[in-house]
């Protein structure tokens, strides 16, 4: 009996990302390992390397978010669903927390300075949720404003 589209499985969202992945990273001639996991009903893709400095190219917040972006829209355009999976490339997310982690303290030094407000550059809604995160942590309030890149997360005292 012949196979009907109805009667295909489809793979889930982290295969596929995985397998768009290995073909960039073979394109490109880099090495990496690839390693899937679901927390909270999102995929998060981790690409690492065993040789140090492998993928400092693809490892920079701006290349990962558009990856990401790009790696999201292969999987839609398998599964016709949106992809909320998150990529990691070489230990770049928690390099970023870290980073965040800074932005939040000095803005609250600033706010225990006798400023009213502090606000963050432009970051992604995963990074702002982060930020949202560390901010509620240390007793702050904080806001996302702006639209679409110029969206950004303004810190306040808590109310």
């Amino acid at each position: 009996m012949a196979s009907t589209e109805t009667d295909m499985v489809v793979p889930d969202e982290g295969e596929l990302a995985a397998d768009y992945l290995e073909t960039l990273l073979d394109i490109a001639d880099l090495d990496g390992d690839i390693e899937i996991e679901l927390r909270q009903e999102r995929t998060y893709v981790t690409v690492g390397s065993p040789e140090t400095g492998d993928l400092d190219v693809l490892s920079s917040p701006d290349v990962v978010l558009a990856l990401q972006d790009l790696t999201r829209l292969a999987v839609q355009q398998r599964t016709g669903e949106f992809a909320r999976l998150v990529l990691d490339v070489g230990g770049s997310r928690d390099a970023r927390a870290e980073e965040l982690s800074k932005l939040v303290l000095v803005a609250i030094e600033k706010l225990e300075g006798g400023a009213q407000s502090a606000a963050l550059p432009p970051m992604s809604s995963y990074e702002r949720k982060l930020v949202h995160d560390l901010v509620s942590e240390q007793g702050f309030h904080s806001a996302s404003e702006g639209e679409g890149r110029d969206r950004h997360t303004v810190i306040t005292a808590a109310s």
